[in-house]
């Protein structure tokens, strides 16, 4: 069955009643919200109140739930609008980013190959955190949230061209502070 689909019934599911429609549901998109989160705030805690806030708001909208997008659409919407309010009630935090790795070493991996991952996840986090507000947004909406330009738009009420445009930005800038470490100050030292 087609994830969308599967998704959007899980949810009228839920609607109904459905508890374990909803379960379904967490389970498969959890992990990739918390992710979008982490990247977005930069901080841990922040991450953690905006992902339990944007469910809590799932769960108390079931009941006017309609799909008039994909559930995935839908619900970075929610998530996106959370973290819009918490920058309007709160400063936003300036820490550096505190995320742990998605990958864990594997065993035959050698010191020197853990030692260059490391260092690209750490350039990586750190040209994410260097971009703009709107270009870390859609890409990150892109990546981790695996929406496409008419969602990414949807979800940031951004035209789809501008959302084009902020995703092409970001990944030329992640590209550059990649391949080029050194002229970003993450050459190893001599």
């Amino acid at each position: 069955m087609d994830p969308v689909l599967e998704d959007t019934a899980l949810m009228l599911r839920y609607k109904e009643g459905d508890v374990d429609a909803f379960e379904t549901l967490y389970r498969r998109h959890n992990d990739a919200l918390y992710r979008y989160l982490l990247r977005l705030c930069r901080h841990r805690d922040t991450a953690e109140d905006i992902f339990q806030e944007a469910w809590g708001k799932i769960i108390k909208a079931r009941a006017r739930y309609r799909p008039t997008a994909k559930f995935t659409t839908f619900l970075y919407r929610v998530a996106h609008n959370c973290f819009i309010d918490h920058i309007r009630r709160n400063q936003r935090h300036q820490n550096s980013a505190d995320i742990e790795p998605d990958t864990q070493p594997h065993a035959g991996d050698s010191p020197e190959f853990e030692t260059e991952r490391s260092l690209a996840r750490r350039r990586l986090e750190t040209a994410l955190a260097e971009l703009p507000d709107e270009q870390r947004d859609a890409f990150l909406l892109h990546e981790e949230g695996g929406l496409n330009l008419d969602e990414i738009a949807h979800v940031t009420g951004a035209k789809r061209e501008t959302v084009k445009s902020r995703l092409r930005y970001a990944n030329n800038k992640l590209r550059q502070a990649i391949d080029e470490p050194d002229a970003r100050g993450f050459g190893e030292a001599s």
